[in-house]
C-alpha cells in the first residue's frame, strides 16, 4: 500500500516516501540535525536510500504543505521485542521500530506554523502508519532506542513511550539491540 493511499496529509504538512520523487534527494541536503545529533543527519543523507533499496527500512519526509520545505523525517522498520519468561527462555512480540526521528533544525527555527513539529508529525503521521501496518500484519507495539539524554527521554515519554524495569531492559538489549544503538535507552508503546 502506498503512503498516499492512507490520505494522511493535513492543512499544514504532507508526508511522502523518500523515494517518491527525485526532488526528495535534493531536499534532504537541506536537513540540519537538532542538538548536534549528527547521526540522524548522516543517516538521512548517506544511508536512508541504501536501506530503502535493500528493504531494511522506509524513510518518510514530512514537508510544509505551503512551501514544500522539509520539516522532519522518520524511518520505520519491522522488528521484534524479546520478553523474558520465568523459565529462562524468551518470547518475542511483533513490533515496529521508529529507527530515526528528527526535526529539521533550520525549519524549526524559521517556521512558526506548528510549535511542536515533532509531536505533530508523530501523532499525525507515525502513529497512523504504524496502526495501519498493525491492522494488516499484526504488530503489538512501537519501540525506539533513544539517546540517553534526560530531556529526550522525557520528550519520548510525552509521546507515550515507556521504559521497562532495568532488568527487563537489559534483557531486551542483550537479545535484539542493534550495535549502532549501543548506549541508547529502549522505550516502547502499545499499538
Amino acid at each position: 500500500m502506498k503512503i498516499d493511499a492512507l490520505n494522511l496529509n493535513t492543512e499544514h504538512f504532507t508526508v511522502e516516501h523518500l523515494q517518491n520523487t527525485p526532488a526528495n534527494r535534493r531536499l534532504i541536503e537541506s536537513f540540519s540535525a537538532p542538538n548536534n545529533a549528527m547521526g540522524l543527519e548522516a543517516y538521512l543523507k548517506l544511508q536512508a536510500e541504501s536501506d530503502e533499496n535493500s528493504n531494511g527500512s522506509r524513510t518518510f519526509l514530512v514537508k510544509d504543505a505551503e512551501t514544500g520545505r522539509l520539516a522532519c523525517y522518520f524511518s520505520l522498520r519491522s522488528g521484534l521485542i524479546a520478553i523474558r519468561r520465568e523459565d529462562d527462555l524468551f518470547d518475542t512480540i511483533p513490533a515496529i521500530e521508529l529507527a530515526n526521528f528528527a526535526v529539521n533544525d533550520t525549519y524549526r527555527s524559521e517556521s512558526g506554523k506548528v510549535a511542536k513539529v515533532g509531536a505533530y508529525a508523530f501523532r499525525r503521521f507515525v502513529q497512523p502508519i504504524v496502526k495501519n501496518v498493525s491492522d494488516l500484519v499484526g504488530v503489538q507495539c512501537l519501540y525506539i532506542y533513544a539517546l540517553p539524554k534526560e530531556r529526550l527521554i522525557q520528550y519520548y515519554a510525552s509521546l507515550g513511550f515507556m521504559r521497562l524495569p532495568s532488568e527487563d531492559e537489559a534483557f531486551v538489549h542483550s537479545h535484539v539491540k542493534p550495535a549502532y544503538d549501543r548506549g541508547c535507552i529502549f522505550m516502547y508503546q502499545g499499538i
